[in-house]
């Protein structure tokens, strides 16, 4: 006789590997979608046009847009922050979250495998000082709440301003997106209210502890800051000719960031960028092209040398440590005295 436990066992894992399947299935045809759309849209592309709009760029626009860009890197490391003060790990010194926020994201979107990725990363930043696979867990799952919190903030801020530019990439009406952008801000007040006195989710062996209504509030803002700066590099970058505005630019832009997300692609490539286009399509294209260029340097490929580079340095270091520790009981037993 078969008990209803060992069918469960056995259904858990293909429903597992079913819905696994049906995710991969879903970023496929996202970058795909999105491959043929960029490539269709630059078709026309004048690349003299991009390069001379690159090179027309003023240097204090791009020291700004850079400047904004550590701005948004420095938020991010809040993230790592507030995790740690939920779980209840505040002692560890900013500068050891920093770290683990700077070389997980970075290196994680620049992979495209930010879910596995990211994780290991922490994990070998934070159980050097002490923390579980499990306090690990957790401040994933808190730092992608603080991401998700500040996106659906931000993008119900841009939707409810500039309904009509998301109408090109969602293909809705601007009314309709006016009335999503109301209903994505009550569902943020409503996991605020709802958060207002501290709670865990989860089991009795394995609670997760959710942050308390002050904390969900400080996420927000620290979400809603570090897109903001994001968000206002690029329309720095953008030259005044198009003379598009920041409210369309955002909600283009975190649309443009989720669906990159989706698509598991490395920083996004393709994907982040058609959407871009396609959401303000009705621009010159050469300017948005030379903006993306340049944006996407700043924003992705130097911090993912910068990240990698540091990684390998602290391990390199930490590895280094290891082996003085146990080559140093050797060199005492050698030097110890004969009696």
């Amino acid at each position: 006789m078969n008990p209803p436990k060992v069918i469960g066992v056995i259904k858990s894992p293909e429903n597992g590997f079913r819905l696994k399947g049906l995710g991969v299935t879903l970023s496929i045809a996202v970058a795909a979608v999105a491959i043929f759309a960029l490539t269709h849209t630059l078709k026309n592309i004048d690349t003299g046009e991009v390069f001379e709009v690159i090179r027309r760029t003023n240097t204090s626009l791009i020291v700004l847009a850079a400047t904004l860009v550590v701005a948004s890197y420095v938020g991010l490391t809040f993230y790592d922050v507030l995790a740690l003060r939920t779980i209840g790990r505040s002692e560890l010194p900013y500068r050891i979250a920093a770290l683990a926020s700077f070389t997980s994201y970075p290196i994680a979107h620049g992979i495209g495998a930010v879910s596995l990725i990211s994780p290991m990363i922490r994990y070998r930043i934070y159980s050097f000082h002490g923390l579980t696979a499990f306090d690990v867990v957790n401040i994933c799952f808190l730092t992608g709440l603080t991401y998700w919190l500040g996106n659906l903030t931000a993008l119900g801020i841009g939707l409810f301003f500039a309904p009509d530019a998301m109408s090109v990439v969602d293909l809705l009406s601007p009314s309709v997106n006016l009335w999503l952008a109301v209903a994505l801000l009550l569902g943020v007040g409503s996991f605020l209210a709802w958060c207002w006195f501290p709670r865990n989710i989860g089991t009795g062996r394995w609670p997760v502890r959710l942050p308390s209504g002050p904390l969900v509030l400080l996420q927000i803002a620290i979400g809603v800051f570090e897109l903001g700066a994001a968000a206002l590099a690029m329309y720095v970058l953008i030259p005044s000719g198009p003379n598009i505005g920041i409210f369309p630019i955002t909600a283009v832009f975190i649309a443009a960031t989720l669906l990159g997300f989706a698509s598991h692609t490395p920083a996004g490539i393709g994907v982040f960028d058609a959407t871009f286009l396609i959401g303000l399509g009705k621009h010159d294209k050469e300017p948005l092209v030379a903006a993306l260029l340049m944006f996407r340097l700043m924003y992705h490929l130097l911090p993912f040398v910068c990240a990698l580079g540091l990684f390998g340095i602290v391990e390199g270091w930490r590895g280094l440590r290891r082996r003085r520790g146990r080559l140093r009981p050797l060199r005492n037993k050698r030097l110890k005295p004969v009696n």
